[in-house]
């Protein structure tokens, strides 16, 4: 197994720790959630980079790549449902387009193809990573807020709450047009394995 390869299963085991500690109480845990969720989002930096530098890309790379980051991104969704920072119904939306591209994928694999993300679907996931970076960002800021430096109020806690929704919109409808775009795309994949 390649060293990209490496990273990008790297990240799985990265996803659990970082809800471990997302679930934990204190300002310390937040910190750690959130250096851990920077960490398993640089590995998808790094496995891209060297890969093409060293020209060592594989299919499984190209396979697990975009899985590895669903894992990370829709468990941080989810957690922050549960934490009702976000609506659920974005989420839904988020998780249904990641659930029929991986669907996709997986039918063009079975046939020999190795369908690899595209421009969109990288725009998509940077708005995703930017968006769960200031969501932590946000627990970071209360945690401290309520119980470190007593700064944390209402109006604060309203203010991050409108941006938190406008930035989940934004990043919904990213997802949606990437998806669209996706489908578009690799119309060819999807008609094969329904002919058959």
């Amino acid at each position: 197994m390649t060293l990209p390869d490496k990273l990008t299963i790297s990240r799985i085991p990265l996803t659990f720790v970082f809800m471990w500690f997302l679930f934990s109480n204190g300002l310390a845990a937040k910190i750690m959630a959130l250096l851990t969720f920077i960490l398993a989002s640089l590995t998808d930096f790094l496995d891209g980079y060297i890969a093409k530098k060293n020209n060592i890309s594989t299919d499984f790379g190209r396979m697990m790549d975009p899985i590895a980051d669903k894992v990370l991104v829709l468990a941080a969704f989810v957690a922050f449902v549960e934490m009702k920072l976000v609506p659920a119904w974005m989420v839904v939306i988020i998780v249904f387009r990641e659930v029929a591209i991986t669907g996709l994928r997986v039918s063009a694999l079975t046939r020999g193809t190795v369908i690899p993300a595209d421009d969109a679907g990288k725009h998509k996931m940077v708005s995703q990573v930017l968006v769960i970076f200031a969501i932590l960002l946000f627990l970071v800021f209360r945690e401290a807020g309520i119980g470190v430096f007593r700064f944390w109020d209402e109006n604060i806690q309203s203010i991050y709450g409108d941006t938190i929704f406008i930035l989940m919109l934004i990043t919904t409808v990213l997802t949606l047009i990437s998806g669209i775009s996706y489908l578009i795309k690799n119309r060819e994949v999807y008609f094969h394995a329904k002919k058959d």
